[in-house]
C-alpha cells in the first residue's frame, strides 16, 4: 500500500512538472492600465504592412462615401523620407532637417499631382492603433478623408527601441 501510494505520488510529481506555467500578469503602468507590448515589424513585411493601411483607409473613405485611394511608389518613397528624417530629428513634425516641407518632399522624388496632406506619428503602437488615432484628430481625419485625395503613400523606420516614426501623404 505504501508503495502504490509513493508510485502515485511520484506520478503526480512528475505530471504536475509538466503543467503549464500560469498565464503572466500584464505589467500596469502609473495610470494603472497595462504597458503596451512592443510592436516589432519585421523585414519583408513592408507591402503587407502598406496594403493593410491602404485597405483601412480605403474602408473608412469607402463608409464616408468617398472615392478609393491607390498605394502609389512615390509618395511612399516620400513617406520613407520623412520618416527616416523624423528620427534623425528625434522630433515628429512636418518639416525636413533641410527646411523641406511635404510638397518639397512629393516633388523631390518626382510626384507630379498636388499635395491633399501629410499625417505623421511618432509611437510604438501598430499601423492600424495609429490610424485610429489619426481618425479622432480634425486635422488628420481631413487629410484622410479628403474628397480630393486619389494617391496615397505610407511608410515608416522602427528604430532599435521599438519606437515608430510613421507618415502617411495623401495626394491628387
Amino acid at each position: 500500500m505504501t508503495r502504490i501510494f509513493s508510485l502515485l505520488l511520484s506520478a503526480l510529481v512528475l505530471l504536475s512538472a509538466c503543467a503549464a506555467p500560469p498565464p503572466s500578469q500584464p505589467q500596469i503602468g502609473a495610470d494603472g492600465k497595462p504597458l503596451p507590448k512592443v510592436y516589432r515589424i519585421r523585414s519583408g513585411e513592408t507591402a503587407k504592412i502598406q496594403f493593410r493601411m491602404l485597405d483601412s483607409v480605403n474602408s473608412l473613405r469607402q463608409a464616408a462615401g468617398q472615392p478609393p485611394v491607390e498605394l502609389n511608389a512615390q509618395l511612399n518613397a516620400a513617406a520613407a523620407t520623412h520618416s527616416q528624417d523624423m528620427s534623425v530629428q528625434n522630433r515628429p513634425w512636418h518639416f525636413g532637417s533641410d527646411g523641406s516641407s511635404p510638397i518639397d518632399r512629393i516633388r523631390r522624388v518626382g510626384y507630379s499631382g498636388d499635395l491633399v496632406g501629410e499625417t505623421i506619428s511618432e509611437t510604438y503602437e501598430t499601423e492600424l492603433e495609429t490610424l485610429a488615432a489619426w481618425m479622432e484628430d480634425p486635422a488628420t481625419r481631413q487629410v484622410i478623408m479628403s474628397p480630393e485625395a486619389r494617391n496615397m503613400g505610407f511608410s515608416w523606420l522602427q528604430e532599435d527601441n521599438g519606437k515608430i516614426w510613421w507618415t502617411l501623404v495623401m495626394g491628387e
